[in-house]
């Protein structure tokens, strides 16, 4: 036993790959926020957490001196610049057109159609990256141009996915697709099925394209599956990406 005065050895260092629990707290704290919400009590990030309220309030103003949270005045928490700041670094990482480009290809090389992914925001959708197939009507969709959602097959689908009302969007929400011919440009047919981003957010769509005169009903079905394919490894590929994350990537 050590003697009076004897000074105290330290804590044995954390193990190689053993969490360090105040930083995993701290870490849970921040990710009690799902950005559905702009701010969060103390007895709800407790609740989410599963820490108690003194735990948590140390935790937040610690973070928030180091300016990852805010308090407002009565008392509620939001995530402060320097969370803005992390994210914005780790978005710089990597381009999404990255992860798109390569099954926008792939999806046109199967149908010989182009293919396009759009985005959305409000009522409007735009067409973020197109890739031309080898017979597709060239330029009748420019990437930036911005649509209306209730328009073509590629707008139906977020709208469907958003829970928007009517037979035909239960339709498109039970068959995971949608199909329109001559709704927006009379010489052109789609086929279309919605992309999921973080926390299944509904990020936009993905679409095949063509003429309306080869396009019939019959090819855009049998099409159809191969674009809920794309569109699923498309949200797989985004699954960490948030719509405003994605949102930054064009300028409505």
């Amino acid at each position: 036993m050590a003697g009076r005065g004897a000074p105290v050895p330290p804590a044995p260092a954390a193990q190689a790959g053993e969490p360090v629990q105040s930083v995993a707290r701290a870490l849970a704290v921040l990710k009690a926020f799902s950005g559905g919400e702009a701010f969060l009590s103390l007895a709800e990030l407790g609740r989410r957490t599963g820490m108690h309220k003194p735990t948590v309030l140390r935790l937040a103003r610690t973070l928030a001196a180091e300016g990852f949270l805010v308090q407002r005045e009565d008392g509620a928490w939001r995530l402060g610049p320097s969370a803005g700041a992390i994210g914005a670094c780790y978005q710089a990482q990597f381009d999404v057109g990255v992860l798109i480009e390569p099954q926008l290809q792939a999806l046109s090389a199967a149908t010989g159609e182009s293919a396009s992914f759009h985005v959305y925001e409000g009522s409007i959708r735009s067409c973020l990256l197109r890739c031309e197939g080898p017979r597709g009507i060239r330029h009748h969709v420019r990437p930036g141009e911005l649509l209306p959602l209730d328009r073509g097959s590629a707008g139906r689908v977020i709208l469907a996915a958003l829970g928007e009302p009517g037979e035909g969007y239960d339709r498109i929400r039970r068959e995971g697709y949608g199909i329109t011919r001559g709704e927006r440009s009379p010489a052109a047919a789609s086929v279309s099925a919605a992309v999921f981003g973080a926390q299944r957010s509904v990020l936009g769509s993905v679409s095949i394209s063509g003429p309306i005169g080869r396009l019939t009903d019959a090819l855009l079905m049998a099409s159809a599956p191969a674009v809920v394919r794309a569109a699923a490894q498309i949200s797989w590929a985004l699954g960490g990406v948030s719509v405003a994350a994605l949102r930054t990537t064009w300028h409505p």
